[in-house]
């Protein structure tokens, strides 16, 4: 029962992480991501990052929602908001500032460290794995046998 539990909240922090991020790209994309760049020389980051960060936050996102890679994009994403708050939040102190960002950085280290396999392509395909791997076995146990 404690396992169920766990894997329904982490789906949920998956989903809801998943569209955050997809929402926060496709704002970055329909804004325009030459806008976003504009901003990243005066951090001291070149320009092209943004186009990176957009993607990640765009494709990404719909890659949590769908379960697909959730520890590999929790990290990247963890990533992200490190540098957000660091060089752009941080001086606007907690409160106002970067409290979302930190919210948004923990969840996606939960995912990281814990994954999220419930309703997710992962799982689905580990499933398949799994299966096919007994399959050889099986078959390998019998072509022994009858050897």
């Amino acid at each position: 029962m404690m396992k169920n539990n766990q894997e329904i909240g982490s789906l949920l922090l998956r989903i809801i992480l998943g569209f955050t991020f997809f929402m926060h790209g496709l704002d970055k994309f329909q804004g325009g991501v030459e806008n976003f760049a504009a901003g990243f020389p005066s951090m001291g980051l070149p320009s092209f990052l943004a186009y990176f960060v957009a993607f990640i936050e765009l494709v990404g996102g719909i890659s949590l929602i769908l379960g697909i890679g959730t520890r590999i994009f929790s990290g990247l994403i963890t990533c992200i908001m490190i540098g957000a708050i660091m060089l752009v939040k941080l001086r606007d102190g907690f409160l106002g500032g970067y409290e979302f960002d930190v919210v948004l950085m923990i969840v996606a280290l939960h995912l990281v460290l814990n994954g999220s396999y419930l309703l997710s392509v992962d799982s689905k395909l580990l499933q398949l794995k799994s299966a096919s791997s007994r399959k050889a076995h099986e078959e390998s146990l019998v072509n022994e046998r009858t050897s």
